[in-house]
């Protein structure tokens, strides 16, 4: 099998792409470092790669708000990006913390779920968080199916995390039931539009990743702090489309790939021979064996 390519997205203020790269190239993949500039240049670039990822960090410095901005170059510059690593069924899409924003911001994420009094408009028209990727070159203003909003307290929060899996399609979790990551954000509570379509998201798996408690159970109701650490709806940590091959999470897999990363690697009576991240790396890369 030869390594899959990975386009690791830069953008003024991106801060995680050194390490993401790290994480996929320990996985088994080729990582390159591409800033969107250069491919806006030379938009053609992206068919080098059969990975797609958005790391962390605070991209044009979430002006206005978190990923808006990088989101909205890419919906209007790199359209044609999008489409090859979303729609062609080959290939798969990661976004991790802020790129998990962008993500949203796409609508790639809750594409597909029902929308009430949706207006189709050109790709070309005015566009902004209230958009659902179609596939097809048009958009949609709309409510849309879900949303990234500040923490509940208001505050930026950084620790870490338990998590676990939901039955789910997502490429990246395959054979994972839980992880312990950390997590570093301030505008990452999912908040979905109604119950309706939170149920439509968690019934097709395309709720995956949860906040828990050390037990490691999945909750029906909303965890309190720090177990959830921003307050979001079912403890979502983690949204895919409805392949499985576009994914994205709030907290940072790429920081726990090494056992030592661990905060209590020395008080650990048995010592694990990789990080809980690693093996999402691990499941994109055997993906295209």
């Amino acid at each position: 099998m030869s390594a899959p390519r990975v386009l690791v997205l830069r953008a003024p203020g991106t801060n995680c792409d050194v390490e993401t790269a790290h994480a996929f190239e320990v996985a088994g993949a080729t990582a390159e470092r591409i800033h969107v500039g250069r491919l806006m240049d030379n938009p053609a670039l992206h068919k080098r790669y059969q990975i797609l990822c958005i790391p962390g960090g605070f991209s044009y410095g979430d002006d206005i708000a978190a990923g808006r901005i990088l989101a909205t170059r890419m919906r209007h510059h790199l359209d044609d990006m999008i489409h090859h690593f979303v729609d062609s069924g080959d290939n798969l899409v990661l976004g991790i913390c802020n790129g998990m924003q962008v993500l949203m911001r796409l609508g790639v994420l809750t594409s597909g779920v029902s929308t009430p009094e949706a207006v189709a408009v050109a790709s070309g028209g005015e566009t902004d968080s209230n958009t659902n990727w179609q596939g097809d070159s048009s958009y949609q203003h709309e409510v849309p199916p879900a949303t990234l909003t500040w923490n509940n307290h208001g505050r930026f929060e950084a620790r870490w995390v338990h998590l676990t899996v939901d039955q789910t399609p997502c490429v990246f979790l395959k054979n994972i039931t839980q992880m312990y990551l950390p997590m570093a954000h301030a505008e990452g509570k999912f908040v979905a539009r109604d119950a309706d379509a939170l149920e439509e998201l968690r019934s097709t798996g395309r709720l995956p990743l949860r906040y828990c408690d050390e037990s490691g159970k999945i909750q029906s109701e909303t965890l309190q702090f720090p177990c959830n650490p921003n307050g979001g709806d079912a403890n979502v940590a983690g949204v895919c489309d409805a392949s499985g091959r576009v994914f994205g999470l709030m907290p940072h897999p790429e920081r726990h790939i090494d056992a030592t990363q661990h905060p209590f690697w020395t008080r650990r009576k048995t010592q694990p021979a990789e990080g809980d991240g690693l093996a999402m790396f691990r499941n994109a890369v055997e993906w295209f064996a």
